[in-house]
């Protein structure tokens, strides 16, 4: 048999031969198959059956032109698309973008993470992603709700409570989930549910909100625990300023670890005092309400300063949380924050770290927790919002809580069963845990349907 590397290398050479020009999808893909591969050595089944072939494959991939008109009454056109990737599990769940980066490569890279992702949450959800290459900022709600609703009546014939349950991600909110609802409602003139994220008023979950950054901070709280450590005490770096950076700055500061940044597109911000709840909860107001920029805390609170065209990954801290979007830590980053003492690193946003950071920081013993399992919260909770749906109740704030908590909990032991098989010098490899607690679950379930 051919050594793990050329096999990975055959692999990879007849993926990116199909997938021409798609670079994200690729690095996510070969992340995967790096750790899958020596599984699949000692579970032959799985490749007799070419199980990771067809789990890198989408089931579909519909993309369709998606016309609206701005407030001048000028015709704009933009493209939408949905990557259903695998129902073997459940229905397809996976959020929605509107951002000018959405592209092909960009949401099968997304819809192969959720499927991983999914299985590791334990919970009847396929995966599958979607959006537009849409740009919200700067647009009137008028022109965002003709948008989403011009969207919705394409997507609206691919998705269904049982087939498809689409929800947010970057550029995607209560708002927008509001409207893409209530369109799909006046079409089909029926009331299920068919996105999660939506309004408490009509079938929205309480702590869906919260939970991404959360789950992220429970999920590295786990990992710490493991190592015989406790987040109490600890300084965080955070990206981002969204509602999973601010959750998760939240958590941190109530489990009593100090988070001393956040950023956007324009840079960071680095309070050496550390975020009180107070900081935060101005922060949230400045991102969901006011719509302004992360530089506009440096000229609120005193002590405080902004690095224009930065991240805080030059901030000396003991846990860095990358909650803002894909390849935002490089191997230069990663380096960077090993040479300053960082401890362990928990993923809040997809794929956020390059494949040659997140090797420099297991070269360098670093707790690294990757995306499918420390951001898998929000997704969970979406799947308790589906049962919800389903049977017509609401759980309240606690039962959620603790629902969240221990889902994480269960993630983390998943990720520690494998991680500790295939992990090397006795350190414990979240990254091939995660991936092959989430591949098994999956294979097994496409190996009971036969060749489909």
């Amino acid at each position: 048999m051919a050594s793990a590397n050329e096999q990975l290398n055959n692999f990879m050479e007849g993926l990116e031969k199909r997938n021409p020009g798609e670079p994200e999808f690729h690095q996510a893909v070969m992340e995967v198959a790096a750790t899958i591969i020596p599984f699949l050595d000692n579970n032959p089944k799985y490749r007799e059956m070419q199980i990771l072939e067809r789990m890198a494959e989408p089931d579909r991939v519909v993309s369709f032109r998606v016309c609206w008109q701005d407030d001048e009454g000028n015709i704009r056109v933009n493209r939408g698309h949905r990557v259903q990737m695998n129902n073997a599990i459940g229905p397809y769940k996976g959020g929605l973008r509107f951002h000018p980066s959405v592209n092909t490569s960009v949401l099968k890279f997304l819809a192969f993470e959720q499927t991983f992702k999914n299985s590791l949450t334990g919970l009847p959800m396929g995966a599958g992603k979607g959006g537009a290459n849409f740009n919200p900022k700067g647009k009137s709600t008028n022109e965002i709700m003709r948008f989403c609703q011009s969207f919705m009546t394409e997507l609206y014939r691919h998705i269904g409570a049982d087939i498809d349950v689409p929800a947010g991600d970057i550029g995607v909110g209560g708002r927008e989930i509001g409207y893409m609802f209530g369109q799909y409602k006046r079409i089909t003139n029926s009331f299920e549910g068919v996105l999660t994220g939506k309004g408490l008023e009509f079938g929205g979950s309480l702590v869906r909100t919260e939970a991404t950054g959360y789950g992220a901070v429970y999920f590295l709280q786990n990992m710490l625990k493991a190592a015989g450590k406790d987040v109490e005490g600890m300084s965080a770096a955070v990206s981002g300023s969204g509602n999973v950076a601010t959750h998760a700055a939240e958590k941190l500061l109530q489990l009593g670890a100090k988070p001393m940044t956040m950023s956007d597109s324009g840079g960071f911000i680095h309070d050496p005092e550390g975020f009180t709840q107070e900081k935060i909860d101005w922060i949230k107001d400045l991102k969901n309400n006011r719509r302004g920029r992360i530089s506009e805390y440096a000229d609120h609170f005193t002590g405080a300063t902004f690095h224009e065209g930065k991240r805080p990954w030059s901030v000396d801290c003991d846990i860095a949380m990358p909650c803002a979007t894909q390849n935002e830590i490089t191997e230069e980053d990663a380096k960077m924050l090993i040479s300053n003492g960082v401890k362990a690193v928990s993923e809040g946003a997809n794929m956020p770290t390059v494949n040659e950071g997140v090797e420099a920081f297991q070269d360098a013993k670093v707790i690294f927790g990757p995306a499918k399992a420390a951001n898998a919260g929000g997704v969970a909770v979406s799947g308790l919002e589906m049962s919800q749906n389903s049977a017509r109740i609401s759980w309240g704030v606690d039962q959620l809580q603790e629902q969240l908590r221990q889902i994480m909990e269960d993630i983390h032991g998943r990720c520690e069963k494998y991680g500790k098989d295939y992990g090397r010098d006795d350190q414990i490899d979240y990254v091939a845990g995660a991936n092959i607690a989430g591949f098994a679950k999956v294979a097994d379930g496409m190996m009971a349907f036969g060749v489909v």
